[in-house]
């Protein structure tokens, strides 16, 4: 049994990050720069780096100056935050992991990578008392604009992301890897729960769908429409939401905004929301309350991501995800 740490206490939170990787590099880094903040409420220490591979850990500990592990389990009880940036199907059993250790947890998107999971780490959460929020960063961008805070419901929503082949996060879907991000924003517009869904998907370098296209139906009548790739031969990145009184369409590539509605929305500022997202995580982990992005919510998510997995046909289940990741 491993000895749980108690938050806050004296001296600055430690936060580790685990996977070294280009997500773990920007949370490193956030993490980083709230440790030389004058403020009292970001008062946070970067504490390790945990990654298997030791080239990664040398550019870590060059990079940061801070401890670095091969194996993250040796970080249990040691420290107050985590941020867990490793491969998608990991996430489960790290995040379960360290808040049973008395962490609080940042886990990047997706919460897990089937429903059993996810059920079991927010209650986990809410069973410790410990904050557990997922990295659906675009809330922060939506939140500025004030498109978030309208009471009004859209009747339809489309939603377009696409970009070429990277090799990051392939060792689960489009779906689970970037479509999850829209299916976050989709469900904090439209409230009421999933009555149908129907896709399509693409595999070009398998063994999970490099592309898809979803419609999905919500009980009170809304309609989403959802395209994502990586396969795509250039960047497209945008939503259209149809209210009964006008049209709100985003741009985030040209970050440019047309609403037609009677109801004012502010421009679209990209900002830092990975940084309003460290940031937002520290104090809620001090104060005990939640973050922006609640469990349950990107819980939700994952429920209509893997409802559209399975629609699409070419779904590979959580034995064969393991098996594609090498794990």
């Amino acid at each position: 049994m491993f000895l749980r740490r108690r938050v806050p206490e004296n001296g600055p939170l430690k936060a580790a990050v685990i996977g070294a990787g280009v997500f773990g590099h920007h949370h490193a880094t956030k993490y980083k720069a709230l440790s030389h903040s004058s403020s009292v409420a970001q008062d946070v220490e970067l504490f390790a780096v945990a990654d298997p591979s030791a080239d990664m850990r040398s550019k870590a500990k060059a990079h940061y100056g801070c401890k670095t592990v091969a194996d993250w389990r040796e970080l249990l009880g040691k420290v107050d935050l985590v941020s867990v940036c490793s491969p998608a199907v990991t996430h489960a059993e790290i995040v379960r992991a360290f808040l049973n250790a008395g962490a609080h947890v940042l886990v990047e998107k997706p919460i897990a990578t089937t429903l059993e999971e996810a059920a079991e780490l927010v209650a986990l959460s809410r069973e410790t008392g410990r904050v557990l929020t997922v990295g659906h960063q675009e809330r922060f961008v939506f939140a500025r604009t004030g498109l978030l805070d309208l009471a009004e419901t859209p009747v339809e929503i489309t939603c377009w992301r696409q970009g070429p082949w990277t090799g990051r996060g392939d060792d689960v879907s489009v779906v689970l890897d970037l479509m999850i991000h829209d299916l976050d924003l989709v469900h904090t517009l439209v409230p009421g729960a999933v009555v149908d869904v129907k896709a399509e998907g693409l595999i070009e370098y398998g063994p999970h769908a490099d592309e898809v296209y979803a419609i999905v139906k919500f009980a009170g009548g809304a309609i989403a429409k959802l395209e994502t790739s990586r396969i795509a031969n250039e960047r497209k990145r945008g939503l259209r939401a149809v209210y009964a009184d006008g049209v709100v369409e985003i741009d985030f590539l040209t970050r440019s905004v047309r609403n037609t509605t009677p109801r004012a929305l502010g421009a679209l500022e990209m900002g830092d929301p990975l940084g309003e997202a460290v940031a937002g995580f520290v104090a809620a982990a001090k104060a005990g309350t939640d973050a922006l992005v609640t469990p349950e919510q990107a819980a939700q998510a994952l429920t209509t991501a893997l409802m559209i997995e399975e629609a699409s046909g070419v779904a590979v289940s959580p034995s064969q995800h393991r098996v594609a990741a090498g794990r």
